[in-house]
C-alpha cells in the first residue's frame, strides 16, 4: 500500500467530506484549475457518499463552492480504471513493467478516444494522477 502525501487543504476537505457523508476517503485531489475536488471513497460506499438524490454532494458543493467528483476505489485495476473513466467504455487494460516502471495501456473504442483523453488532456491527467497515487502506476497510455 502506498502512502499518500496530503496537504492541509486536502485534509480539511477530507474531514468535511467524511463528516457529511459518513464514508471513509481513500484519496482527495484538489483541482483548482477546474474548481473541483476529486474524492476517492472505499469500495461499496459510493452510494452513501453521494447521498439520497445527491444530497451529500449538493451540501458539500454549496459549503465549499467547488464541484465534487466521487470515484469508487477498487484494488482491481481494471475496475478502478473503469470507475475513473466513468461513461467511457474500457475494452481492455494491459499492465507492462519495464525497467521497474509500470505502464498501463487502456484500450477504448476509437470513437471515444478523444473523450478518454479529454479537453486539453484533462481526463488522462486525472487518470494518471489517480493511478499513480492509488495503484503505483508510473504512466498511462490510451489506445
Amino acid at each position: 500500500m502506498m502512502t499518500l502525501k496530503l496537504n492541509t487543504e486536502n485534509i480539511r476537505y477530507i474531514n468535511i467530506f467524511e463528516d457529511i457523508t459518513g464514508t471513509k476517503v481513500k484519496d482527495c485531489i484538489v483541482d483548482n484549475e477546474m474548481n473541483k475536488i476529486i474524492v476517492v471513497v472505499e469500495q461499496g460506499k459510493i452510494g452513501r457518499a453521494i447521498g439520497k438524490g445527491g444530497s451529500n454532494i449538493k451540501k458539500i458543493k454549496r459549503l465549499l463552492n467547488k464541484n465534487i467528483e466521487i470515484i469508487e476505489y477498487s484494488s482491481d485495476i481494471m475496475e478502478f480504471i473503469t470507475n475513473i473513466m466513468g461513461n467511457i467504455c474500457v475494452k481492455n487494460v494491459r499492465i507492462l513493467e519495464k525497467n521497474g516502471k509500470k505502464c498501463v495501456y487502456i484500450e477504448v473504442p476509437q470513437k471515444e478516444k478523444g473523450i478518454a483523453i479529454g479537453k486539453r488532456g484533462q481526463r488522462i491527467k486525472k487518470v494518471k494522477m489517480l493511478l499513480r497515487r492509488n495503484q503505483n502506476i508510473d504512466d498511462v497510455v490510451i489506445s
